[in-house]
């Protein structure tokens, strides 16, 4: 992404025109959420170079457009825009959106559709571009995609539950992690979001109470928040869930209103990267078997860890657990094919829950999948990967150590939580016009709350420019000594 550019005394608009021009663009295009604070009148003049008096004339306007709130001795606050869109021709086209400072999970996704630019983006949680195996993918397409085969997969609906021949692929590959699935057991979703959305869906309903890790993956915050759901967050530690509190939790709950479904990353946990351990798996299981709980074990990033690290769906059997996993993170972003594996007694209900939601999913996409797993293609390119991850991550931890950070949780896998010393969410914003794009830990809480932390990705994060960037900014936050 390519940084903001400076105000310019030069232009035919005000400073105070060009900053609330600024502001108003990234609320319009929802990369400010609402209930977002904006820097404080002194913080905004000292980025962008002008008087306090230009900053509080550009809010001013924005408070005219009803784009924000004054909130006495609190500062101003992105309003919440649920009212009837302005008609196309009352303002001009919005040119292309900036990037812009993550403060919601919506945010941060929507910052995922930006156009790769120059710079890479550490808060994302995608892999580089340059990484991912395009030919593989076209040889695979070209493969499923000859008229005898073209014709039966495009021009009617596909099996409900997903195309047979990579559900039969997919149960041969979970068992190198020691999860039994028959074919019959599997459901293929659109990316492993829907997985977590069908499972969600089929199991509660509105008012329920779910368990979650804490911290964990905003997104999946945002979505239960969505469906209505209340949300007990657990502590998760570098075993795994803190038992004790979620055994309080659930017995704090008067019998009607208890949890009765556990949402988790057992490996490579988002943002930690830390894994279960066997013995906090096993506890697990005797709490789930105690209280009745069933457990949604999300492996989004099976792909980059090595398969012998417990799966509760393995020790389980698929008795109490549901398994669920995508290829985005380690094919391509855009091929959205996910599946879950559930206990038989289950897999009718699930599969009903995706009629009603998306009918059936890609049956060209998912056949080209099934090839290359058949072929051992997928495994070659995720050990490829997972060599160059390897590399990334020595020299991310390096240069994140030399410029005074603190791993919070051993790095491993795709992401790092790093403790900067500042508060992230203000480092954000101060540091997206430079063109950095930030993760700041405050979203992966399920009640945002500031905090040093943050997360990065290893693969976006080797620049030496970025973390001499988060240095100066750090220093510039934290003021004179």
């Amino acid at each position: 992404m390519t940084p903001l550019q400076p105000l310019s005394r030069q232009s035919d608009a005000t400073l105070t025109d060009q900053l609330s021009s600024r502001f108003a663009e990234q609320i319009r295009q929802r990369l400010m959420a609402p209930g977002a604070r904006l820097p404080s009148v002194r913080e905004c003049a000292r980025r962008h170079g002008v008087s306090a008096y230009t900053v509080v004339a550009a809010y001013d306007q924005l408070l005219a457009q009803g784009l924000v709130e004054a909130r006495k001795q609190r500062g101003f606050f992105v309003r919440d825009q649920r009212r009837e869109p302005e008609p196309a021709q009352a303002r001009p086209p919005s040119p292309a959106p900036r990037l812009a400072a993550p403060v919601s999970a919506t945010t941060l996704v929507r910052s995922m559709f930006q156009p790769p630019g120059s710079q890479p983006m550490p808060g994302l949680g995608t892999l580089p571009v340059e990484w991912l195996d395009l030919p593989m993918l076209s040889a695979a397409l070209r493969r499923v995609s000859a008229p005898a085969q073209l014709g039966p997969l495009s021009l009617q609906y596909g099996e409900p539950a997903g195309d047979l021949r990579l559900r039969r692929a997919l149960s041969m590959r979970l068992e190198d992690f020691g999860v039994k699935a028959r074919p019959e057991q599997i459901v293929t979703t659109i990316g492993a979001t829907q997985a977590l959305d069908i499972v969600t869906r089929s199991l509660l309903r509105a008012g329920d109470t779910v368990l979650v890790d804490e911290p964990g993956w905003s997104v999946e915050y945002a979505r239960l928040a969505a469906l209505g759901l209340r949300m007990l967050p657990v502590p998760r530690g570098e075993d795994g869930p803190d038992l004790a509190v979620m055994e309080r939790l659930i017995e704090a709950q008067p019998p009607q209103e208890r949890p009765r479904l556990y949402i988790t990353v057992s490996v490579l946990h988002n943002p930690t990267g830390a894994s279960l351990s066997l013995g906090t798996a096993h506890r697990l299981l005797r709490l789930a078997q105690a209280h009745d709980l069933h457990i949604v074990e999300d492996d989004t990033y099976a792909h980059l860890a090595p398969p012998h690290l417990p799966r509760l769906s393995a020790l389980d059997g698929l008795e109490r657990t549901v398994y669920i996993s995508g290829f985005s993170k380690i094919l391509v972003p855009n091929w959205r094919v996910g599946f879950l594996a559930a206990p038989p007694a289950l897999v009718d209900r699930l599969v009903d829950t995706k009629l009603l939601t998306s009918l059936t999913s890609p049956g060209v996409t998912e056949q080209a999948l099934a090839h290359c797993l058949e072929q051992g293609l997928l495994r070659r390119h995720a050990e490829r990967v997972a060599q160059r991850l390897d590399a990334a991550r020595a020299r991310s931890v390096r240069l994140a150590e030399s410029a005074s950070c603190r791993f919070a949780s051993p790095p491993r896998g795709l992401f790092g939580w790093v403790d900067v010393g500042v508060d992230t969410e203000r480092l954000s914003h101060a540091m997206v016009d430079q063109g950095w794009l930030l993760a700041p830990g405050s979203l992966f809480h399920a009640t945002p709350r500031p905090t040093t932390l943050m997360r990065i990705n290893f693969a976006t994060t080797q620049d030496a420019r970025f973390w001499q960037a988060l240095e100066r900014t750090r220093d510039a936050l934290r003021g004179p000594p």
